[in-house]
């Protein structure tokens, strides 16, 4: 694993001004061993979850570690009625990346970005470089602003398994 990072994601990066960290670890089998490699909480680990608004519109989820989406409270903050995950081939054709590497630098499309109102309120966090075992590590405002995120409450915790209202 040794040498340089070169990513979709990576490459996007190195162009801007926006400062981060690579971190590239064995291809971990969860997310809190993911967090353990990386020697960060789970909650600083963010997954880029894309989600089809519609035929060829989708946005990109960032939902914190030990969180899911929140599908009705996402629903409200859209204004949709319907909104659903595409199947990987799907993902992949939208965002040039296989499902498990997703993030939203370097993507095939910029889609929007909403970011789970807890990013904003975790000083540094870890996203998806654009391969398996690789994370960009970096301050959690830099990143709502570089990728223009709209800040919303769409995640409850993972433990959760209420039923959808």
């Amino acid at each position: 694993m040794d040498g340089p990072i070169d990513t979709p994601g990576t490459r996007a990066l190195e162009s801007s001004d926006l400062p981060f960290t690579p971190v590239r670890t064995s291809r971990p089998s969860s997310a809190e061993e993911s967090a353990t490699l990386q020697g960060i909480e789970l909650h600083q680990l963010l997954r880029t979850i894309v989600v089809r608004r519609a035929a060829d519109d989708y946005v990109f989820v960032l939902v914190p570690g030990g969180r899911q989406i929140d599908w009705p409270k996402l629903r409200a903050h859209l204004g949709v009625s319907r909104i659903s995950l595409p199947d990987a081939e799907e993902a992949k054709a939208a965002t040039g990346y296989e499902r498990g590497t997703i993030t939203p630098f370097g993507a095939a499309t910029a889609w929007p970005v909403i970011a789970d109102a807890r990013v904003a309120a975790t000083e540094r966090v870890a996203i998806g470089g654009g391969a398996h075992g690789v994370n960009l590590h970096l301050a959690s405002a830099d990143l709502l602003a570089f990728v223009g995120a709209d800040v919303a409450d769409v995640t409850r915790p993972a433990s959760d398994r209420s039923p959808p209202s």
